[in-house]
């Protein structure tokens, strides 16, 4: 755990200047702190690290995290330094880090300073640019991990050479309960499901008029109506996954995905260095993820589906009237954007 100090005040104007200009096409003025927290465990470089962003109401979700996945992690944390409350958020964050042992050794911290809420393609690629490995997943906070894709990516000697080569991306499917309340509590993580065939049924009782039986296999729950695709409602958004081939594949299958659309925005892992970065252009919700997924498709990435991983959506409310405004905004912006990339 360190703070980025600078030697001189010139070399500080020195990082200053050259992160602005990597970062040119984000909304400016904007102070980026890399490493403001720096991990203190070893890293293979050939470890995948997590890439994700958060802001301060997303801290205990973070925490599990860390604590589920016990690998390294890149987080950008937005700081809005015209808040009143902004000393408190740095306090926040290092009340945060020095919360468990884990938290400190997996995980480096970069900030991101300004007044301009969700930048998140920008913030991605903070994320993405200062991960230490060769490899990284770009996932989204409120993911919660369930199954171990990472030891099983890096004993696979044919899955390690394609990620390698940096031509594929290595879609982990995600679900989500059809009822809100049942990935709304943190309690419920202790019960999400953690295989995707091993029949299990756990039951869970809180606030002593609930109460839920989670399957703990994947399909199971599939079967009973509990869990769905992510994002159903969305199907552009997930279903070139192919989930009925996904629930019917045997076990260690591998499939490519045959029916890209513009649309899909899994969450991949690929390697750092040689697929397009996120256009920062994209400033708020929708399509932000999608054009970052839809140009690496563009320049040679193909995805593949590992049939034995999944992650699984923790519900939490959403700003809907902000959501709906942003969405039509940046609709225009994508359909801008896909045909320059295209013709690019």
């Amino acid at each position: 755990m360190a703070l980025l100090h600078q030697s001189s005040w010139f070399a500080d104007i020195d990082t200053d200047l050259i992160l602005s200009k990597a970062f040119s096409n984000s909304m400016h003025p904007s102070k980026i702190v890399p490493f403001f927290y720096r991990a203190s465990g070893e890293l293979d470089v050939e470890d995948i690290t997590i890439t994700t962003l958060i802001t301060s109401n997303r801290f205990p979700v973070f925490a599990r995290l860390v604590e589920r996945y016990q690998g390294p992690i890149s987080v950008a944390i937005h700081v809005n330094n015209n808040s009143s409350d902004y000393h408190a958020l740095l306090d926040s964050i290092h009340a945060l880090y020095t919360s468990t042992p884990n938290m400190a050794r997996f995980v480096d911290v970069h900030l991101v300073m300004d007044s301009f809420d969700r930048q998140f393609n920008t913030w991605r690629n903070i994320a993405r640019l200062f991960a230490r490995t060769d490899f990284v997943m770009m996932l989204d906070i409120d993911f919660a991990i369930c199954t171990d894709f990472r030891s099983a990516i890096r004993a696979n000697k044919a899955i390690m050479d394609k990620l390698r080569e940096g031509t594929s991306a290595f879609v982990i499917p995600a679900f989500e309960y059809v009822k809100p309340e049942g990935g709304s509590n943190q309690l419920d993580q202790l019960v999400f499901p953690t295989d995707k065939t091993v029949f299990k049924i756990a039951h869970l009782r809180f606030l002593s008029t609930h109460n839920f039986f989670f399957f703990q296999s994947l399909l199971s729950a599939i079967k009973a109506r509990q869990l769905d695709m992510f994002h159903a409602s969305w199907e552009v958004g997930h279903n070139s996954t192919d989930y009925p081939r996904y629930y019917a594949a045997p076990p260690g299958e591998v499939y490519k995905v045959t029916r890209y659309q513009a649309a899909y925005e899994p969450y991949i892992v690929f390697k750092k260095e040689g697929p397009p970065w996120c256009d920062e252009r994209f400033v708020g919700y929708g399509g932000n993820k999608a054009a970052c997924l839809f140009e690496m498709y563009l320049s040679g990435i193909s995805y593949y589906v590992l049939s034995d991983h999944f992650i699984l959506h923790q519900n939490h409310l959403y700003e809907e009237k902000i959501r709906k405004d942003e969405r039509k905004f940046n609709k225009k912006i994508y359909s801008d954007f896909k045909y320059e990339t295209c013709l690019r």
